[in-house]
């Protein structure tokens, strides 16, 4: 065994900083006959000391002060005291020293540690990610009796959420019931705990159980519960729990605000935070993020314009709020106006790592690579070192323009650059990157040898460049790989099946079809909406004749028709799903949300604006070519955000390059 008091008793006391000897004795007691002190003089003297000693720890910066006040410690005769230590704990695990380099040393030396001690070495070893450590000092103190406290269990329960091991977890909790005589039974620090690690390993059940069973509940409890739901996407049951709330506070306001904008109901959002001002309810930026990412998903500038107000109407000017000038930036984007976006970043006093991420970003899903390559460069040269998400912006914006060789850079300076190592969303968008610019054989190897476990992002990228290049045989072998990962996921087996028919395989077609209809697979109701010039947002629905005005779209619809079938244009039957007969396919095919939005636009929307669309999911080859036409005959601007990337139609050309 290491004794500490060995390695520290011979440093000197005038080694200790001039800052910390207010805080200490100056002088050492003779070792001579001492004087007679009274026993309550003695007490209030250590007393003292100790306070001395701890004020001196709170002001560590380094280790090397920590251990001249830990050498103090040992001098004074405090290498027992378990308050002094506690705090020694607390300081080396808030300055993230490795609990066994010093703290478990510290620890060991104690002969009977208490319950506070043992919490501070089982908390520190929880916050450094040694669970099984903590376990062991927790088994350890339950062997010599030390009675835990509720702290003991908060620090085991959340260590037992980071490491996702629910079965830890339920044997701690199993502890809580056991020591239940102690109170711990029914302590709301504990089980607030203990329900937020149900609540984190995705065990809500359990969660909600704990929470049944409290007699009394504070925010804490509501709250966690709530969150819980909402990270599951149960929006329904976090609205009951809400609705049921005694006392709402902002916490739990905006869990509900940023729950609906997480779960693509952005509208439910924007609902509840109007109910929020209109309460008088305190906003934080939490708040406003959510509130801003419901107005992207929306993509209307009657909700943009708002939230732009409501914003500076708070406080939160986006010129010097990092975090909510970077969200706005976002939005801009999301709705269309790249323009806008960069405005907003230009003018920012104070710009970080996120604000740049968001801009390059936006760059990147308009199709300006050039701008946002020239955002990277400029980050890195003025000393702002990128994240994983600005990579992932850079990667997309180099793809979405096949500059593969540019890509290749960024991606290999990841790590020797940066020291940051690729994650699968990265060789994702390598993936896509080769594929767009039609190395096929080397985006498969890249999948099949990279060093992570593929997703379905890298084999859709890989599905999706087959469809590009006519490759059924490299979309074969992505197609399998998507079928395992994602087996309900129908554009996967739409876009194999559009891949065999452009090569004439039709027998390999009626077997995708088949293998659809033997899963009972549906197409996903495809829904487009837009903006009116009044400000009201007209939501169309594949399929759906049931609009007031859709007698005049469906008129203007056979009118484009007409004059594109003058020109040559064929629409893609490739597009529909399943067979029906020639009739019903054009049907389908006239009807599909994004026409239905566009013939609305043309009816409502004056020549001089874009018509802005906003689609749910991706847009099929057949509706692509058909916007891209119809912008080439009527001269106007069509702007379709579907669910991958921007679409700028105008002049019969995309800004995709017609690869999505």
């Amino acid at each position: 065994m290491v004794h500490l008091s060995h390695k520290f008793s011979t440093i000197p006391i005038n080694f200790i900083p001039k800052q910390f000897s207010k805080h200490l004795p100056q002088q050492i007691p003779s070792q001579t006959t001492p004087p007679f002190i009274p026993f309550s003089q003695r007490q209030n003297q250590r007393s003292l000391l100790e306070s001395q000693l701890i004020s001196a720890l709170n002001c560590c910066t380094s280790l090397t002060q920590i251990q001249q006040i830990h050498a103090r410690i040992l001098r004074k005769g405090f290498e027992q005291c378990c308050y002094v230590l506690t705090k020694l704990i607390r300081i080396l695990t808030k300055m993230e020293i490795p609990m066994d380099s010093y703290a478990k040393l510290v620890f060991n030396q104690v002969e009977n540690p208490n319950p506070f001690l043992c919490t501070a070495l089982i908390r520190g070893y929880c916050l450094q990610g040694h669970v099984k450590e903590s376990v062991f000092v927790y088994s350890e103190m339950r062997k010599k009796n030390v009675l835990p406290i509720s702290f003991t269990f908060s620090a085991l329960f959340k260590a037992c959420g980071v490491v996702n091991d629910v079965d830890l977890g339920r044997q701690i909790h199993g502890q809580t019931i056991l020591i239940g005589g102690f109170g711990f039974g029914f302590d709301l620090f504990v089980k607030n705990s203990l329900i937020e690690m149900y609540v984190k390993l995705g065990f809500l059940g359990c969660g909600r159980k704990v929470f049944d069973e409290l007699p009394g509940r504070d925010l804490i409890s509501w709250t966690e519960l709530i969150v819980g739901y909402v990270k599951a996407g149960d929006m329904e049951s976090a609205g009951e729990l809400f609705s049921e709330l005694p006392k709402k506070d902002m916490v739990a306001w905006t869990a509900m605000v940023t729950g609906y904008a997480q779960n693509a109901k952005p509208r439910e959002a924007l609902e509840f935070f109007e109910r929020m001002l209109n309460e008088g309810v305190e906003t934080d930026k939490v708040t406003l993020v959510g509130v801003i990412s419901a107005c992207a998903q929306l993509g209307a500038a009657k909700y943009v314009n708002w939230i732009r107000d409501t914003v500076e109407n708070l406080g939160f000017s986006p010129t010097r709020c990092v975090v909510v000038g970077s969200a706005l930036i976002h939005m801009y984007s999301k709705c269309g106006s790249v323009e806008d976006a960069y405005k907003a970043f230009k003018v920012m006093e104070e710009k970080n790592v996120f604000s740049y991420s968001s801009m390059i970003a936006g760059f990147a899903m308009h199709g300006y690579a050039y701008a946002a390559l020239e955002l990277f460069h400029e980050m890195v040269k003025i000393g702002i070192k990128p994240n994983k998400v600005t990579f992932i912006g850079v990667l997309t914006a180099c793809s979405h323009s096949r500059m593969v060789e540019q890509g290749r850079q960024i991606f290999e300076s990841m790590e020797e650059k940066f020291g940051i190592s690729p994650g699968v969303d990265h060789y994702s968008c390598m993936v896509d990157l080769l594929g767009r610019a039609g190395c096929l054989e080397e985006a498969l190897n890249l999948a099949e040898t990279m060093p992570l476990e593929p997703n379905g992002g890298v084999w859709g990228a890989l599905l999706g460049a087959c469809r590009t290049y006519s490759n059924p045989d490299i979309a074969q072998i992505a197609a399998n790989h998507l079928f395992e990962l994602e087996p309900n996921a129908i554009g996967n087996y739409i876009l194999l099946s559009n891949i065999y028919a452009s090569a004439g395989q039709w027998n390999d077609v009626l077997m995708v079809r088949k293998m659809m209809r033997e899963r009972g697979l549906r197409k996903n109701p495809g829904c487009s909406w837009l903006e009116t010039k009044k400000g009201v947002i007209q939501e169309f629905f594949s399929g759906d004749m049931s609009h007031p005005r859709y007698g005049e779209m469906k008129q203007v619809l056979e009118d484009l028709l007409n004059r594109l079938k003058a020109i040559g244009y064929q629409p893609n039957m490739n597009s529909i799903a399943y067979d029906v007969s020639d009739e019903e396919e054009r049907r389908i095919l006239i009807t599909h949300s994004e026409k239905l939005a566009l013939a609305f636009g043309l009816l409502d929307i004056n020549a001089d604006f874009p018509i802005r669309i906003m689609k749910n999911i991706r847009m099929c080859e057949d509706c692509h070519s058909f916007l891209c036409a119809v912008s080439q005959i009527t001269r106007r601007v069509i702007i379709v955000r579907d669910n991958l990337r921007f679409h700028h139609f105008h002049d019969g050309k995309c800004s995709c390059g017609n690869f999505w």
